[in-house]
């Protein structure tokens, strides 16, 4: 059995009509485009073989967005992974580019309405099993943004919806007009700002998947905070990172994300890693 195989399951609307069964451990399509998260990868070969060694590690879940490249990460999976066999395909719209690193949100309810057309034909299906509104436009009223996303539920373009970078009172402004079942946002070990929005996701069953899931470089590195642990328990940092995600919340769904096959079947092995008391008392500690 393969890592990721061995990562327990979460269910995406468990309590409605049309649920669906995840690994909790992902992978965000984020990092198989360039520098700046703009324009093709240095090697489109590589990039696809990265998306194929994930279905072979037991990985059922596959995170992207119609702004990474913009379009880039899309047009790989189709060409990696279409037909998509027992794996869920979530995408994002809502965040226009305007050069590498630069993210602007777009939400009005033509452009959304665009951004569901765009990726269902880039990724070559008749409707998207989970598509997330990147970011809530300010510009734009939000119930017109929510509406739109609902009238596509309502049309057979979206299955399930999720948000992206929101609060509390956004979910719940939201459920209003959709079934929500997954958030997005910054969160991981050193860095919890989201916790409260954790609590509520546990509340209501809704998926939370922690963006940025290992921290920042240094977080990670051999020689960080997480690698005295790492060495006692005979794994990695970055291993030892998503461990202590699986482990602190039932509802949490790591992506992390990578170019590389080997940080790839480094990342998936967190899967095995059982941290104890010791270990989860530390890194409590550490945000």
């Amino acid at each position: 059995m393969t890592a990721a195989a061995l990562s327990t399951t979460f269910t995406l609307d468990a309590n409605g009509a049309d649920p669906i069964t995840i690994k909790r451990l992902g992978f965000g399509a984020m990092r198989i485009t360039g520098p700046g998260i703009w324009g093709d990868p240095a090697n489109l070969d590589d990039a696809r073989e990265v998306l194929r060694r994930c279905v072979e590690l037991g990985v059922d879940f596959i995170d992207t967005a119609d702004s990474y490249g913009p379009e880039v990460s899309e047009r790989l999976i189709r060409e990696a992974l279409h037909p998509y066999t027992d794996v869920l395909i979530a995408t994002k719209g809502g965040l226009t580019r305007q050069g590498p690193d630069q993210w602007a949100a777009v939400g009005r309810p033509e452009y959304l309405r665009q951004c569901v057309h765009m990726s269902l034909r880039r990724l070559d299906v008749e409707r998207i099993d989970l598509w997330q509104l990147h970011r809530i436009d300010p510009a734009v009223p939000a119930d017109e943004q929510f509406g739109v996303v609902a009238d596509m539920v309502a049309e057979g373009l979206i299955r399930h919806v999720g948000l992206s970078e929101v609060s509390v009172s956004d979910v719940v402004a939201a459920q209003e007009y959709l079934n929500v079942v997954s958030v997005q946002n910054l969160y991981n070990v050193a860095n919890r700002q989201s916790e409260q929005l954790l609590e509520h996701c546990e509340k209501d069953g809704i998926g939370f998947i922690p963006w940025f899931p290992l921290g920042n470089r240094e977080l990670v590195a051999d020689d960080g905070a997480l690698a005295p642990i790492a060495s006692r328990l005979g794994c990695t940092p970055a291993q030892v990172a998503l461990a202590w995600l699986l482990q602190h919340a039932e509802v949490m769904l790591p992506i992390p994300g990578t170019g590389s096959i080997a940080h790839l079947d480094d990342n998936c092995g967190g899967a095995t890693v059982s941290l104890d008391l010791e270990a989860i008392a530390v890194l409590n500690d550490l945000a």
